[in-house]
């Protein structure tokens, strides 16, 4: 389906939250759409936690970073790179199952007190300070017993009530129901910092199966208590859909922490429209998931005022050809949810004085790396266009190397660009020029590909004269092997092994 024909009203733009002057192309009316970026980076927020530390927006775990796949290309720092001048609009809000819920404090559990009977739609405390006779006391033991065991039964997910726990039950000298399994015990830490309702306990148990831990209770409390309010069934219900549509199990938690509101999104009314959008672009199913974790707050923005509007004025406004819509979003998913209209305009102002960026090379590096669209004027792009000037680039040679790889945009200047550049001139013996036919070679990893397929034709003497040839870094290992060095893959791999080993070792010795 065409992006253009997703909805009548992208041409209607009363929709649109607010107009601002920007001068555009032609002379129709335009609109400005308002949404956020979802990357914490370049949000400023002077959120505390309890324990008086800055407020995290993410989860940006040591376990998260270990998860992210490592490819030849080296990995674009958006992060570093990202703007905090960009003037952001609030999230919309959302109505929840057709009303607006209130934060409510629960009632922190003590130990020793009663436990909650479990109900199929909820759970219920037991009333205290009735007093009964000893077998009236008994009786109603008991059927509160079998009300539980009944309950449990229904609630697979109350995984600390168990048939052993019903068992282990006690009984105290005035007949209520004890277990020595307290709200306290299970959830020390948590208890200590926040009110815990024993109402959230089969929801906090369900979590703790994608890798839940206190301190992140704790964290999506402070973000958003009324998450914690949840049915589990519904929960269940509404994690079971992502998972289908993609979402990685391990991703689920750092979803959740971004934006635990998705648990009160209902399938029906939000969730699938959204994941139908997102489809109607021309995403691949096998995407979807990729896209969801890496914006999740794509679900709090109406697809109607919101993400529609976003895509009709990435086609109309900056000039993305439709076809290539799909792409530009799987490519940088924050772009949904980003106030795009000023993110364009000052970049495209930017590139235009500086480097005298023709409109449609501008639009060829957006197309090819969004990401650019994030990055801080200042910190990002203006040092990695002066130290391209300071190699002996003039701002043509600049222009076509990021027009043909604007991810040079994103590279580490300390890390990555200097050290391939001393390499390229001082081992490959070549020219600052070569560049700018051949810029793929400054994306390329440098331990990985560019001095182990240099070393390897070296040591079997099959290094031509003169410069070395850049184009050799671009072909595959097993194309490599039959162009240039008439080897075995196995052989050259064996190589870089020991060339890997070898420059680590003598990082080591430098340290010590």
């Amino acid at each position: 389906m065409s992006v253009l024909s997703l909805h009548p009203l992208f041409s209607n733009p009363t929709i649109l939250h607010s107009h601002s002057p920007v001068q555009t192309r032609t002379n129709t009316r335009r609109f400005v759409v308002l949404s956020t970026h979802s990357n914490a980076k370049i949000l400023k927020s002077n959120r505390k936690s309890r324990y008086g530390q800055p407020l995290s927006l993410y989860d940006d775990s040591e376990e998260d970073e270990e998860e992210d796949e490592e490819g030849d290309d080296e990995l674009a720092e958006d992060d570093r790179l990202a703007d905090d001048d960009d003037y952001f609009a609030e999230i919309e809000e959302y109505d929840v199952n057709g009303r607006r819920h209130r934060s409510r404090k629960g009632v922190k559990a003590k130990r020793g007190s009663q436990i909650s009977v479990v109900k199929s739609e909820g759970t219920r405390s037991l009333k205290s300070g009735q007093s009964f006779g000893f077998v009236e006391e008994q009786l109603d033991f008991r059927k509160r017993r079998n009300t539980l065991e009944k309950s449990i039964s229904r609630n697979p997910y109350r995984t600390s009530f168990n048939t052993k726990d019903v068992d282990s039950l006690d009984v105290d000298h005035r007949g209520k129901m004890m277990t020595r399994d307290s709200t306290e015990k299970r959830y020390q830490r948590l208890s200590e910092e926040i009110d815990v309702d024993e109402k959230w306990l089969p929801l906090l148990d369900y979590l703790s199966t994608f890798g839940f831990k206190e301190s992140h209770f704790i964290q999506m409390y402070e973000r958003h208590m009324p998450s914690l309010q949840i049915n589990v069934c519904s929960a269940q219900e509404r994690l079971e859909y992502l998972l289908n549509v993609g979402v990685k199990q391990r991703d689920v938690r750092r979803i959740l922490l971004r934006q635990p509101q998705i648990l009160e999104y209902t399938v029906e009314k939000n969730l699938k429209s959204h994941v139908a959008f997102l489809m109607s672009l021309g995403i691949a199913n096998s995407k979807i998931g990729q896209i969801i974790a890496a914006a999740p707050s794509l679900f709090s923005y109406s697809v109607e005022k919101s993400l529609k509007p976003t895509v009709r004025y990435l086609v109309e406004e900056v000039g993305i050809n439709e076809k290539n819509i799909g792409k530009v979003v799987q490519l940088s998913p924050q772009i949904l949810v980003q106030r795009i209209d000023i993110s364009w305009n000052t970049r495209y102002i930017f590139l235009s004085k500086e480097l005298g960026a023709p409109r449609d090379d501008v639009v060829k590096m957006v197309t090819k790396h969004p990401q650019l669209l994030h990055y801080s004027i200042d910190d990002g792009l203006l040092p990695r266009i002066n130290f391209l000037r300071s190699i002996g680039m003039c701002n043509s040679d600049i222009l076509k190397v990021l027009t043909s790889l604007a991810q040079v945009l994103s590279l580490s200047l300390e890390d990555n660009l200097k050290p391939k550049y001393m390499y390229l001139i001082n081992e490959l013996r070549n020219e600052v020029q070569s560049l700018t036919k051949y810029p793929m070679y400054l994306s390329l990893s440098l331990d990985q590909r560019i001095r182990p397929r240099h070393r390897f034709l070296v040591a079997l003497k099959k290094a031509p004269k003169g410069p070395f040839p850049l184009s050799s870094f671009v072909p595959t290992d097993e194309c490599f092997c039959q162009q240039w060095a008439g080897t075995t893959l196995d052989k050259y791999l064996a190589f870089r092994q020991r060339l890997l080993l070898k420059d680590l070792a003598n990082k080591y010795e430098k340290r010590g």
